[in-house]
């Protein structure tokens, strides 16, 4: 663009396009449950997409403590099969309802993505700085997804306290939930958020 006269106004307005864009993904991106997925497969290439983007995300001391583990085919059953099951063996009162949820959240998910986050315990770090680079990395992923029209849902039940029975997990790693995954054809409503100017103080 050097030398020409409206280099610069060219420049600013792929800027703000760009800008624009980026935040009508952020805008898009919401939870999206298992009983909407509809049986289209997720490829293994878009998984490593996701888990590429999942990657990229800022970390403290580059501990990059996320670690994920990819569930698809029968691996989904056997998980929801050890959800509805020890939800039963540690609820005094297990209602129904429930059990079936468990089990069939995974099954519904074109793709399940356990979330892990892995400490060092030589690393100083405070644990909140590792929760929250995992977070980002999951945040990445699911900006990627709702670019994709792909719908996700993050569920951290009490069971994942118990996942060490299920995954064989290293020393200082633990599950932090599940990113649920599928495709889906419902229109989905608009959240409505409350202005930002009501959390903001300008000093």
């Amino acid at each position: 663009m050097k030398g020409f006269p409206y280099g610069r106004l060219f420049l600013c307005r792929i800027f703000v396009k760009n800008t624009s864009m980026l935040l009508d993904i952020i805008k898009k991106r919401r939870s999206i449950f298992p009983v909407q997925y509809n049986d289209k497969p997720i490829s293994r290439e878009t998984l490593e997409t996701l888990l590429e983007a999942a990657n990229w995300a800022p970390n403290h001391k580059k501990t990059e403590p996320w670690r994920f583990k990819v569930l698809t085919g029968n691996s989904k059953k056997d998980l929801g099969a050890f959800l509805s099951k020890k939800y039963q063996e540690v609820d005094p009162n297990p209602k129904q309802m429930k059990i079936m949820k468990l089990q069939a959240n995974p099954e519904k998910s074109a793709a399940v993505i356990a979330i892990c986050m892995q400490r060092d315990p030589k690393e100083s770090l405070p644990e909140w700085e590792e929760l929250a680079a995992t977070a980002m990395a999951v945040q990445n992923m699911w900006l990627c997804c709702a670019e994709m029209n792909i719908g996700c849902y993050w569920s951290s039940p009490g069971l994942i306290k118990y996942m060490d029975e299920f995954f064989d997990l290293n020393e200082g790693e633990r599950c932090l939930g599940f990113l649920y995954m599928g495709y889906y054809d419902e229109l989905i409503e608009t959240p409505v958020k409350g202005s930002i100017q009501e959390k903001v103080e300008w000093l």
